[in-house]
């Protein structure tokens, strides 16, 4: 039963970093990288369909994407929704290529993207410690229940805060390097 506890808290904390590092790939560095591009979503045929399924995304050089669509009729649509998204990106179409340039981040953007990655990273840790407080409430009740000691209780709680400490740890291992990656020129 502590074991549940501890592996559905485990299994939750691991979540929450995957969402983190999802939260991060939107956060757009100097560098092209394809993930940028995974929440655009293009008009098909009049439902809303991810990018990547209509399209290959490759990186031709470090500030380009160049973007492959499969269905030639698709390109204006596609190129639409790469500027309307919210990425403040400008692609342009060469005959069956998009190419999409990576403008150069100001200072200003660097700070505002370095600003939104740390709220991102509070966020996963926020989250991890509801995760911590849902735990030890389930395990406080199975004390009041007498289906476990007080003892045990006590070593379980002491384990999911390490638990804890470990997933806070590894979120803030990831905002210094996205801090990092944001920063460099």
């Amino acid at each position: 039963m502590i074991n549940d506890i501890k592996k559905d808290a485990q299994e939750r904390m691991k979540k929450s970093i995957e969402s983190l590092e999802h939260a991060f790939n939107k956060i757009r560095t100097g560098r092209a990288h394809p993930s940028i591009l995974d929440s655009v979503m293009v008009s098909y045929y009049g439902s809303d369909t991810p990018l990547r399924q209509v399209a290959n995304v490759n990186v031709e050089d470090s500030r380009t994407l160049a973007l492959t669509v499969f269905d030639k009729s698709m390109i204006q649509a596609v190129e639409k929704a790469i500027m309307t998204s919210d990425l403040g990106l400008n692609p342009a179409t060469a005959g069956t290529t998009i190419r999409v340039p990576m403008p150069a981040l100001t200072e200003e953007t660097r700070k505002g993207y370095t600003k939104q990655a740390r709220s991102e990273a509070e966020n996963a840790r926020v989250a991890i410690r509801n995760i911590r407080r849902d735990a030890l409430s389930t395990l406080k009740d199975l004390q009041k229940e007498k289906e476990i000691s007080e003892d045990e209780e006590h070593r379980a709680a002491d384990e999911i805060q390490k638990l804890t400490d470990k997933y806070v740890a590894e979120v803030d291992k990831a905002l210094v390097t996205k801090e990092a990656d944001l920063m460099s020129v």
